[in-house]
């Protein structure tokens, strides 16, 4: 597979482009909070703002890219964001940046994340063989891990180091590279055909919704993403709050915290292409986000000194990162496997829509809890909530998924 010209720039690609993300989430919040003062409500309002194009946007993005190369859409949606996070470098740089232009920009970078999210999942489809998927998501994965660990440690030293349009820019650097790399592939797609009276969008994205809602195990998919997004996001605007205002961290050990989830991630990638095939794919998926959900109920019993802390948050960073990790790629694999190819684009935005659509509500709700109930018992609550996730698991057919991965299911094959 890495000697594939296109899929090695594929990854390079996708590497830049999530660095570039993860930077981002790590430098638009610290922004606000250390340079604008954001309260909780408005860092949960942030936070809620560039997720709402998931919810807005997810379902047709995916009929989108069912119709169209996903090539094309990933330059696009980096030029784009490499384009907005300089509008707010240079913001920045006047003097003239302000909550109102954090807000649309951040929705900005949001809207064009999704587009790009879910033409990379079904970029991989056509280019690499069905046999080939836990291989080729381990390594997407494993992209995404190395993300993880250079985002939020680069974002965070940047923002507390040097300045906030720094910090900003190097985002903007990391999309310039990915469209500069995903421009140069050339392999030719294989596009679905298009029919000779094509359905209307509204009809196409029924029919992956239809699709997903009917499949036992899309459908347990899209519930334990649901749960495990909702309380996640919760839990990242109360931690994004707890550990500089309650353990007293600076930017920098922030964005070294937020990264020890990569290393995990990284070894999850790894052993994801292997444990499935050797444990069952149910059992793999369940364990593993119990563990990776169940590492954050003890953060908030943190207290003392950042000699103590700091290792801690480490820890669990690093289990979170390992457990989620592994629950990714063997989602994104059984997914893909029983997905037709015509539905790949529908099916990954209909998950996408039900599981991270509900990311600004979590946003928001996490801003309520850390403001009304404390920034202790609120990431608590938040946590707890998470452990959702591994119960619809545990209670739907994923459970009962074996070393093999399933077919195909019935459904349409063109667009």
């Amino acid at each position: 597979m890495w000697r594939d010209a296109d899929f090695r720039r594929l990854w390079l690609g996708q590497t830049a482009s999530q660095l570039g993300e993860h930077t981002s989430l790590v430098v638009l919040p610290l922004l606000a909070v250390l340079t604008l003062d954001a309260t909780a409500g408005q860092l949960g309002v942030l936070r809620a703002v560039g997720q709402a194009p998931i919810l807005l946007l997810a379902l047709l993005a995916g009929a989108w890219v069912d119709r169209w190369r996903t090539r094309t859409t990933m330059v696009l949606t980096d030029a784009g964001r490499a384009l907005a996070l300089g509008a707010v470098a240079l913001a920045c740089l006047s003097g003239r940046l302000g909550m109102p232009g954090l807000l649309v920009l951040a929705f900005a970078v949001g809207a064009l994340s999704v587009f790009f999210d879910v033409a990379y999942q079904a970029s991989l489809v056509r280019l690499v063989e069905r046999d080939q998927l836990l291989r080729g998501n381990s390594a997407l994965e494993g992209s995404r891990s190395t993300a993880q660990i250079g985002g939020p440690a680069l974002g965070g030293a940047l923002v507390s180091l040097l300045s906030a349009p720094i910090a900003v820019a190097s985002g903007a650097l990391f999309f310039a590279l990915s469209f500069l790399s995903i421009r140069r592939i050339r392999r030719a797609e294989a596009v679905p055909r298009r029919p000779e009276h094509p359905p209307r969008v509204r009809h196409r994205i029924h029919e992956g919704l239809r699709f997903v809602v009917r499949d036992p195990v899309l459908r347990a998919v899209c519930l334990a993403s649901a749960a495990f997004q909702f309380f996640f996001a919760a839990v990242m605007t109360a931690y994004l709050l707890f550990l500089p205002r309650e353990l007293h961290l600076s930017g920098t050990v922030v964005g070294l915290a937020l990264a020890a989830a990569g290393p995990g991630a990284l070894l999850g990638s790894v052993l994801a292409a292997r444990l499935p095939g050797r444990f069952g794919h149910g059992p793999v998926l369940v364990c593993a986000a119990a563990l990776g959900d169940g590492v954050f109920l003890w953060v908030p019993a943190l207290h003392g000194s950042s000699a103590v802390a700091v290792p801690a948050l480490l820890v669990a960073g690093f289990v979170f990162g390992f457990g989620g990790q592994l629950v990714n790629v063997t989602i994104m694999a059984v997914r893909q496997a029983v997905t037709p190819a015509g539905m790949q684009g529908r099916a990954a935005a209909t998950i996408t829509f039900a599981g991270m659509g509900l990311t600004p509500l979590g946003s928001l709700f996490g801003g309520f809890l850390a403001g009304e109930w404390g920034l202790r018992t609120g990431l608590l609550v938040a946590a707890a909530g998470m452990m959702l996730s591994p119960v619809v698991m545990a209670s739907s057919p994923l459970v009962r998924l074996g070393r093999e991965l399933p077919g195909p299911r019935g459904g349409p094959t063109g667009g």
